[in-house]
């Protein structure tokens, strides 16, 4: 483990602005490849985890794009999106969980929108 903790190292990212998606290869051998409304509507931010209360649920982003990829220190990324969000700093290891767990999130992404009347159409 480095100083943060961090459990996970990427060896590569790489941003597909035109697939919209983004792909890391992790130093265990692991690739993963993250669309950008699965990323903005899982973003770490307070905004869409919340500020001690229940997860926001981030409807309408389908059509989101990444615009841009910033290092934060040797332990994150900051992705910035079309639709102006950009407060959420994905630690490796949260990158790492978002991949590995991927099929799992996206359910419980999909079935609260579902719940809640919601849409991921813009």
């Amino acid at each position: 483990m480095n100083g943060f903790g961090m459990r996970h190292k990427p060896a590569e990212i790489r941003l597909k602005k035109e697939e919209r998606a983004l792909e890391v290869d992790f130093e265990d051998g692991k690739r993963f490849r993250y669309t950008a409304e699965y990323l903005r509507v899982e973003s770490p931010s307070a905004e869409v985890q919340g500020h001690g209360q229940d997860k926001r649920i981030v409807p309408g982003r389908s059509q989101v794009a990444i615009t841009g990829v910033e290092p934060v220190g040797n332990y994150a990324i900051r992705i910035a999106f079309d639709d102006l969000h950009d407060t959420g700093l994905y630690s490796w290891d949260t990158l790492y969980d978002l991949g590995a767990r991927h099929d799992e999130i996206w359910q419980t992404y999909l079935d609260a929108l579902a719940a809640h009347g919601l849409s991921r159409d813009p």
